[in-house]
């Protein structure tokens, strides 16, 4: 072979191989994102550390503030109803509480309904599930799913299993785990599903779903002194809950210290029943708060393990990230634990979007989303189309940074059902827009399963969030605030009307509407 010659083939194979780059290039700019749904359990947005607020100087969550700091971080994303089951069949769905069906904790999720993995799997997706699923019926729909059953166990968890990695495809199996922390576990799980994909030419759409930090707050053991060492900050309000709330109902809501004598974090945190109630409350926040923090940790790094194996394999900033929780938590606010309540800091979720080439790094966003919109997202950023069934809208123009639209939502509407039930929150549904939040306890079990019969007293509050956003001063009974809570009124019944949640077939509670509206 002559030089020339020689010289020759090698121009052509350098030239396929710039044509087939330019390809495969222009390939990956045509196809859609890897997107990546990390969802924890009960994770208050004011327990990251790029929301701010009292626990910030902990630096309890240096992983996740990396996210938010390369991406968009929502500041007033909410869940439409504060329980574990409710919410995640509303992000799955689209849909709200009363017509996906799941209230409470049931009838949980069939295949028919699993609406957002079936539509991004026609999308050229392939799928995933992995950890927290809680809604009764297996994922079905998904490529692959390791979840755990219920609730699952904090140590030593058992996941039911479905996909070829590592057993047949279509078998469902019960896989245990010996001495291994539930988070160490599911991300073991999901990082192992990433490197054997079975169908590596398509985009990944994995639900990375962790437990924690759900009560009762178990953490793996090298983070026990985790904390030790530090006084944790206490929320003014769990001393002085001024004009909050219902006066004189002492057992609504369970309680860090002994307010709630049926129920309250000094029974779960084992403190000494022989302190007085100051010390007693004091030990039993600061436990509580130790604990959830270091259930918080677990998490972080091992969100890290995963954002480690991403850049090491090139798929980072080829994968948008979105991190979020189910709902809010109480850590003290009020003397209150669990979540369940439409206050602030139970209605309100966290929601970061990292998502190169899309969205601005350590841009914020404080238009009013909730858990409704984020099916309809996921979907857009898939590049798949939207049914009208579900009743959530797309905020993607949002995370590209474009202007609010003029007809966006500036309300989102709220229901608990669940009455008076483990945690002793009378049922309630409101409206929350930007400056204001009302809520009507009607106080009715009605239709849901597991509520508790007695009726209690219907009551109203009305905070106003430009001037008291820790809610402190209910002025429904304020006369300069008679004709804002007139005008909250009409814009809750229209809410309610738009969405379909109507009351009229309770009679009950129609009666109750007849003589408490006004």
């Amino acid at each position: 072979m002559t030089f020339l010659t020689h010289s020759l083939r090698l121009l052509s194979i350098l030239a396929v191989a710039l044509v087939t780059s330019g390809l495969t290039a222009a390939a990956d700019e045509k196809r859609p994102p890897n997107i990546l749904y990390i969802m924890t359990d009960d994770h208050a947005a004011h327990a990251i550390g790029a929301y701010g607020g009292r626990f910030a100087d902990l630096d309890p969550t240096p992983t996740i503030d990396r996210l938010a700091a390369e991406g968009m971080r929502f500041t007033n994303a909410f869940c439409i109803n504060s329980i574990c089951t409710p919410s995640r069949a509303t992000i799955l769905t689209g849909q709200y509480c009363h017509v996906h069906g799941n209230r409470a904790f049931a009838p949980g999720l069939g295949r028919e309904h699993q609406h957002l993995p079936r539509l991004i799997k026609e999308a050229g997706y392939e799928t995933a599930v992995v950890g927290k699923w809680h809604l009764l019926q297996e994922p079905e729909v998904f490529d692959y799913y390791c979840v755990l059953p219920g609730q699952g166990s904090y140590f030593n968890p058992i996941f039911r299993v479905r996909g070829p990695d590592p057993w047949p495809e279509n078998t469902i199996r019960v896989a245990g785990y010996d001495s291994v922390h539930s988070s160490d576990a599911i991300t073991d799980i999901a990082l192992r599903w990433l490197r054997n994909r079975q169908q590596k030419d398509k985009p990944f759409f994995l639900l990375y779903h962790f437990k924690a930090p759900h009560d009762n707050f178990e953490n793996a053991e090298r983070y026990d002194w985790l904390f030790e060492c530090q006084e944790m900050p206490e929320p003014d309000s769990l001393w002085e809950r001024g004009n909050h709330g219902p006066a004189g109902r002492p057992r609504y809501g369970t309680s860090i210290g002994r307010r709630n004598e049926r129920r309250n974090m000094g029974h779960h945190m084992f403190v000494d029943p022989d302190l007085d109630d100051q010390e007693y409350q004091r030990v039993a926040y600061q436990r509580y708060m130790k604990k959830y923090f270091r259930c918080v940790r677990g998490v972080d790094d091992n969100i890290a393990r995963v954002l480690d194996y991403l850049e090491k394999s090139g798929e980072l900033d080829r994968t948008a990230i979105v991190y979020t929780s189910d709902q809010g938590f109480m850590l003290g606010e009020h003397d209150y634990i669990d979540k369940r309540w439409m206050y602030e800091e139970s209605m309100r979720m966290p929601l970061i979007v990292r998502w190169p080439g899309v969205v601005e790094p350590g841009s914020t966003c404080a238009a009013i989303v909730n858990n409704v919109d984020f099916a309809p997202t996921l979907l857009t950023m898939a590049s798949a189309e939207v049914p009208e069934f579900m009743q959530g809208r797309s905020f993607l123009p949002l995370l590209r940074g474009e202007p609010e639209p003029d007809d966006w939502p500036k309300a989102t509407y709220y229901r608990y059902w669940l009455h008076m039930t483990h945690h002793d929150v009378p049922a309630h549904y409101g409206i929350r827009t930007h400056d204001f939040k009302l809520i009507f306890f009607y106080g009715l079990p009605l239709d849901v399963r597991n509520a508790l019969a007695e009726p209690t007293e219907p009551y109203w509050e009305l905070y106003d969030l430009r001037h008291d956003p820790r809610e402190m001063n209910n002025v429904y009974t304020d006369p300069s605030y008679a004709q804002v809570a007139t005008e909250l009124k009409e814009q809750l019944l229209h809410l309610k009307a738009r969405i379909g949640d109507n009351d009229e077939q309770y009679p009950d509670l129609m009666e109750v509407r007849r003589e408490h509206w006004d």
